[in-house]
């Protein structure tokens, strides 16, 4: 059943990121009492939306407005306040190591895109292997995948970083002991490769990639 007003939806918002009343007025330095009262019957003046939306890109304003759509924007936004998953403007193949080892670099901004939340970073992709999947200039959502050699899933793409490479590529099983065969999805212009398990250092689920948007 769709929720009647714009200030109840609100509320639902609220309730939604698990916070309280008093810690959103803090976040967007709005004034208490528009939000008091049992019935909620009047709506929220449109400086007010702005200033909501400013500080929440990822709430979609025309649900908040009308009830039309999903609570959330499906389309990912760029977020400087503390929230969201940080992008760093990096190639995984690239200088990723050095970001990921050094928690105190600042990212160049958070992103925030609902369907990707669980990543821990967004980074940069170069080169051609992955195309049409996954191509040059797109930016993915990754996560570690601890113990990899016993919670893998062969034949998903994973992003690996070995003791000589970092590649984004599909792993599949070998029949060579002690070996994983990485697969591009361009077979076209690269070749499947063979790896000694043991020259893998960490890898990375790819949640997913988008085109770099800003």
């Amino acid at each position: 059943m769709n929720i009647a007003t714009t200030k109840e939806r609100l509320l639902q918002y609220i309730d939604y990121l698990g916070i309280s009343k008093n810690k959103f007025f803090q976040e967007t330095g709005l004034r208490r009492g528009f939000l008091d009262g049992d019935k909620l019957k009047s709506s929220i003046p449109d400086t007010f939306i702005a200033t909501i939306v400013a500080q929440y890109p990822e709430l979609n304003i025309e649900w908040l407005i009308t009830g039309k759509g999903q609570m959330l924007q499906s389309l990912p936004c760029i977020c400087d306040a503390d929230r969201g998953v940080p992008y760093y403007d990096v190639d995984f193949a690239g200088g990723f190591i050095e970001i990921y080892n050094n928690q105190t670099i600042t990212p160049d901004h958070n992103i925030v895109f609902h369907p990707f939340s669980r990543a821990q970073l967004w980074c940069n992709v170069t080169g051609n292997s992955m195309a049409n999947l996954i191509n040059h200039g797109d930016i993915i959502a990754i996560k570690e995948l601890p113990n990899w050699h016993e919670n893998v899933l062969y034949g998903e793409i994973y992003a690996i970083v070995t003791d000589c490479l970092r590649t984004i590529k599909i792993i599949r099983k070998s029949k060579k002991k002690g070996f994983i065969k990485l697969s591009p999805v361009n077979t076209a212009e690269f070749d499947e490769v063979e790896i000694k398990t043991t020259s893998v250092i960490r890898v990375f689920n790819v949640l997913g990639a988008i085109k770099k948007f800003f």
